[in-house]
This record gives C-alpha cells, sequence and structure tokens, in this order.
C-alpha cells in the first residue's frame, strides 16, 4: 500500500510538465502554476532519500553536476529566449548543492558545524541564482533533519511552502502524496528522469518557437 519512490517521481514529473507548460506557453494560466508548485517539494524529498539510500554519494553528486550543465542551455533557451543566461542556474544545480551540503553534514555530526554548513549551501544557491535558490536548499535540510520523524517532516514541509505564500503556498497539496511514501523504491528509470528534464524544456522552447513565428 501507499506510494513508492517511482509513483512519486511520475507525480512531480507530470506537475513539472504542467508548471513549465504554464511559465513557458501560457504565462497568464496561473492554475497551471499553481499546480506545478507541488513538483519541487516531491523532488526534495526524494533527493533526502536517494541520498539515504545511494552506495555512491560521489557519484551521485556527479550525477547531478553532470545534467545541470546539460540542462542549462535547454532550461535558457524556454524561460529565457537565449542559449546562455546567467542571472539564473536550472534546478539541477539547486539539488547539486543540496546532496554537497548533506554529504558534508554526515561528515560533521556537531550542530555548530551543521548550521554553518546549511548558511554555506544556501548562500551558494542564492550566490549561483539557481532555482529556489535558499529556499530550495532550506527545504532538503529540513527533510534531511526530521527523515526520521514523519508527522514532524511533513508538517514542516508543509509549512515552508505556506511560508512564501502566494503560487508557493499551492505546493503545500505535495504533503499529500508525500505521507503516502512507503518507503520502497518501485521501478527504475533513473536516467530517465534525469534526461526528460532538457528534454521537456526543448520541446516547450520548440513549439514556444513555432507559435511565436506563426502570429
Amino acid at each position: 500500500m501507499g506510494l513508492n519512490s517511482f509513483q512519486l517521481k511520475c507525480i512531480a514529473v507530470i506537475t513539472m510538465i504542467i508548471d513549465h507548460t504554464g511559465a513557458v506557453l501560457f504565462p497568464e494560466n496561473l492554475i497551471l502554476r499553481y499546480i506545478g508548485r507541488i513538483s519541487f517539494p516531491i523532488f526534495c524529498f526524494l533527493l533526502v532519500e536517494g541520498f539515504f539510500h545511494t552506495r555512491d554519494a560521489l557519484k551521485y553528486m556527479l550525477r547531478l553536476g553532470v545534467f545541470a550543465v546539460i540542462s542549462e542551455i535547454p532550461y535558457d533557451l524556454a524561460f529565457w529566449d537565449t542559449a546562455l543566461e546567467f542571472e539564473h542556474q536550472n534546478v539541477f544545480f539547486t539539488l547539486l548543492i543540496g546532496v554537497v551540503m548533506m554529504y558534508a553534514l554526515e561528515k560533521s555530526p556537531e550542530w555548530p558545524v551543521q548550521a554553518a554548513e546549511v548558511l554555506l549551501a544556501m548562500w551558494a544557491a542564492s550566490f549561483l541564482s539557481s532555482d529556489y535558490r535558499f529556499k530550495g536548499i532550506l527545504l532538503i535540510a529540513v527533510y534531511y533533519f526530521l527523515r526520521e520523524k514523519k508527522t514532524a517532516k511533513h508538517a514542516a514541509g508543509a509549512a515552508w511552502n505556506l511560508l512564501w505564500g502566494k503560487i508557493q503556498m499551492y505546493g503545500v497539496l505535495a504533503t499529500v502524496p508525500l505521507a503516502f511514501y512507503n518507503g520502497e523504491k518501485g521501478a527504475s528509470m533513473k536516467y530517465f528522469f534525469y534526461l526528460f528534464y532538457p528534454a521537456h524544456l526543448l520541446v516547450l522552447y520548440g513549439i514556444h518557437s513555432i507559435v511565436q513565428a506563426l502570429l
């Protein structure tokens, strides 16, 4: 019973597509963006679960880093209509910083050091202007520190969404599927999810370009 990791990824991907379709093709339709807010909390939750289940954290970081670089041009094309835009970085950079942070946290159990590491990771995400910036790192930290405390974890995750108000408050709906997580992996399509991110951005950019050319 419940939802496994694969099923949660499917929910996150579907809501991400809805979100990005709204952002790129229908920016005036905020309903699509509201639905899309569900995706990021699920990805952060699964990032933490993936970190604790991976056999090689360094390979995990390398994989995220490679796809962060691969995804940057598709991200810039889709959202900024240019091949290279250095003021905003895609979400893989945020997830990579999150994994580096968790790796460091595992190496230093003393709370003052851990607090400094979290703050440093939040600064790095803001400095790079990666998607969700310091807010995204904060959510990853919430799921990391409260991983074994189910009620507190989901309550804090819900509060994170409500804290920022406006569109992100609808991300609180992610708490529902996350609460049904059963701890199982499910089907393995690891590289599909990594490749899908830049691929769907290129498709959206292509559709947007065609529509603009026809107007």
